[in-house]
């Protein structure tokens, strides 16, 4: 058998992320001191999704109590027949950080599973450094457990071979403190079966992740990536943009680009970029009118076969991320999970 570019000889292959899904897990808010006044509000905005994307693909809810579940229960209401509640472990609702990185090893379907520190110690929460290993129990996959500490928004993969990432969230001392750019490049190329690890230099402003790439740049194809151009002339990162396209062409990938939020808020970190594709689906983050509109016209016409969605975020996005960062897809593997 021909391995996919991006096999090591430990024969480990990350999906992409638009590659055909079994489950995806949705988090579910459940302290409501991390949220203050958008703590209902952003239950509202995800129980929206999970409605949303349970037309395409099984979703999962993670709870991480039973005052939780209940909620979540009540919220997402309605036959459930494509949604389930499960009660695992968590702090947040941040599923792309504290969860598993589903991959095939040697065939198998198997559970990444990295250090977790609370996004640099900022914001330790009960639960959160248990998570990946209750989601992979729950889906029935072995783990594979790495001693680095990593976020799954602090990596993009395109499953053939490309890994994104930021120097400002992957070399900050507050992660792996002893990491230079080889050591970091060296563990990411083992522990995901890569070939290429291509850098950007920082993040969104206001960005507690540290600059999490999955704001940035996304791939839509092998060696074809996505990133925010600037909106308005009060856009706080139209720097960054540019200076993201120019990293991205440097590189040799193929760009595309489509309008950032703009300003929202007092520079909070929004992007259209952390939208959920699932089976059939997309789904993106609205945050205002005229710049949402505008990027859900290009995603269209990037994703001729998938129905693009827009659904308000604003409340999520209080918490610190938006829709790909409380998801995290399970792939459909040939040998099944179990």
């Amino acid at each position: 058998m021909a391995w996919p570019r991006g096999m090591t000889a430990d024969r480990t292959y990350v999906p992409s992320e638009g590659a055909e899904q079994a489950e995806l897990w949705v988090g579910w808010p459940h302290l409501q001191a991390e949220w203050g006044d958008t703590f209902d509000g952003a239950r509202v905005e995800i129980a929206d999704f999970v409605q949303a994307a349970s037309r395409f693909v099984p979703v999962v809810v993670a709870c991480g109590s039973d005052a939780a579940e209940a909620s979540a229960a009540a919220a997402i209401g309605g036959d459930r027949a494509a949604c389930r509640l499960a009660r695992v472990p968590t702090g947040d609702i941040w599923l792309r950080d504290t969860g598993p990185v589903m991959a095939e090893v040697n065939g198998a379907a198997t559970a990444l599973v990295f250090a977790f520190n609370g996004w640099g110690g900022k914001y330790v929460m009960p639960g959160d450094a248990e998570t990946a290993g209750a989601m992979a129990a729950e889906v029935g996959a072995p783990v594979r457990a790495h001693d680095f500490v990593l976020e799954g928004g602090a990596i993009e993969l395109d499953g053939a071979g490309r890994l994104l990432t930021t120097r400002q969230c992957l070399l900050n001392p507050n992660r792996n403190p002893r990491w230079d750019e080889a050591a970091a490049e060296t563990a990411l190329k083992t522990a995901f079966g890569v070939d290429d690890v291509i850098w950007l230099d920082h993040g969104l402003a206001n960005d507690h992740t540290d600059g999490h790439v999955d704001n940035l740049a996304r791939f839509i194809a092998p060696g074809h990536v996505l990133c925010q151009r600037g909106s308005g002339d009060d856009d706080p990162n139209a720097a960054v943009y540019v200076q993201i396209e120019q990293a991205l062409r440097a590189a040799g990938l193929q760009v595309s680009t489509l309008p950032s939020p703009g300003l929202i808020g007092d520079a909070m970190p929004a992007s259209h970029l952390n939208f959920t594709l699932t089976n059939g689906a997309l789904v993106m983050p609205a945050y205002e009118g005229h710049y949402s509109a505008a990027a859900m016209i290009i995603l269209a016409e990037l994703f001729p076969r998938r129905e693009v969605m827009a659904l308000p975020a604003r409340n999520i996005l209080s918490g610190g991320g938006s829709f790909h960062c409380m998801t995290r897809e399970i792939p459909r593997f040939p040998t099944g999970v179990a």
